[in-house]
């Protein structure tokens, strides 16, 4: 029985990069055997264990072959005949196909740590035209290692673009996409793989839309550089559409709620926020309606912070302007209103008349 440290763990200190999680690989062993070391099993569709101690990840040494659509369309076998260089070139990277042992030796039979030198994404041999979710991945990598230079591979992004033209992005499930599109827009230069997509041709199959649409890069861009938050991100990547597509977008990839919400919000009131200093008192009271401001306030912030990414200039004074009327209206008491009698319908059409008064006095003052 040999351990290595592969993947990730390897990269990413070749790279002098922070290493958090740490894959492990067992060649030459049985289940039964990791078994009786005390290791519990948790893989469904391979054999993947956890350490008695640490509770790290220790999988079996296993090759993989084709038998159907999509990401899961795999069979797989791990026995202890599998070698070291059989498990790592069914990985998707050069880079994520490098081992270490316990004594800190560097096993590259694929040259990943050449290409890391030359900083350029490669696959490691034809079968990665064999999973359609390595285009996504490939994307996303490019994305957060863009600031250190690297780029894909000419003959990478000849397969990225065969496998969209197969169809078979088409089999990924919503749940596996978005899960990649969720990692890639919360990278330090997420706009890096919506332009990694465009440029294999398979963003036009995953997300039309944008392929045809506006292009909101810059504004993905600047939310990243200002650390904004996931649903921040999504919107500002889908500013600009049709409300159909937005909702198609949304719906496709089952975004979370909040994402939903806020792309669908920022597509249909950016453009009057941008207005906001000119804006009647009664519209800026249905726009805060809209919101609901009042029970769910960091909405409308998050709302604000979208339409600041798009502005792209040294400032956006519309967003103090909002949040101040936010305020006004949120400051208006209901108290005094109940203390009269009001209940129901009235009470609302009394407090909303109230929260009118209150932004006519912030708009004028």
């Amino acid at each position: 029985m040999q351990i290595y440290k592969v993947g990730g763990a390897v990269r990413d200190r070749l790279l002098g990069r922070p290493v958090s999680d740490v894959d492990w690989l067992v060649v030459g062993a049985t289940v039964e055997q990791m078994q009786a070391q005390g290791f519990r099993p948790v893989g469904a569709d391979f054999p993947v264990f956890l350490h008695p101690h640490t509770g790290e990840e220790y999988a079996l040494a296993r090759t993989e072959r084709k038998s159907g659509r999509g990401y899961g369309g795999f069979t797989f076998h791990a026995s202890p005949d599998v070698t070291l260089e059989d498990d790592l070139i069914r990985r998707d990277l050069t880079i994520n196909a490098m081992a270490e042992d316990e004594q800190g030796t560097l096993y590259d039979p694929y040259h990943g740590k050449r290409d890391l030198d030359q900083r350029l994404l490669r696959h490691v041999s034809p079968a990665f035209a064999e999973d359609p979710l390595r285009v996504l991945r490939v994307a996303r990598f490019a994305a957060r290692y863009a600031p250190l230079g690297f780029k894909v591979a000419d003959e990478t992004l000849a397969l990225m673009r065969q496998i969209g033209e197969s169809g078979e992005l088409q089999a990924l499930t919503a749940e596996r996409s978005w899960k990649e599109i969720e990692r890639a827009l919360m990278e330090s230069e997420p706009q890096v793989f919506i332009e990694v997509l465009r440029s294999c041709g398979a963003l036009e199959h995953l997300m039309p839309e944008l392929a045809q649409g506006a292009d909101t890069l810059a504004a993905l861009h600047q939310a990243a550089q200002r650390q904004q938050a996931l649903p921040v991100r999504w919107a500002c990547l889908l500013r600009g559409l049709e409300p159909a597509a937005i909702k198609a977008l949304n719906q496709r990839f089952k975004a979370p709620r909040e994402c939903q919400e806020l792309a669908v919000l920022v597509g249909e009131f950016a453009e009057r926020a941008d207005q906001a200093l000119a804006m009647a008192p009664a519209n800026l009271l249905e726009m805060l309606q809209k919101f609901d401001v009042y029970r769910r306030p960091q909405r409308f912030e998050d709302f604000i912070a979208a339409c600041e990414m798009a502005a792209l200039g040294p400032g956006y004074p519309q967003g103090e302007y909002l949040r101040g009327a936010a305020e006004a209206a949120r400051a208006v008491d209901v108290k005094p209103l109940v203390e009269q009698g009001l209940t129901g319908q009235a009470l609302g059409e009394a407090l909303k008349g109230e929260r009118l008064k209150a932004l006519e006095a912030y708009t004028a003052g």
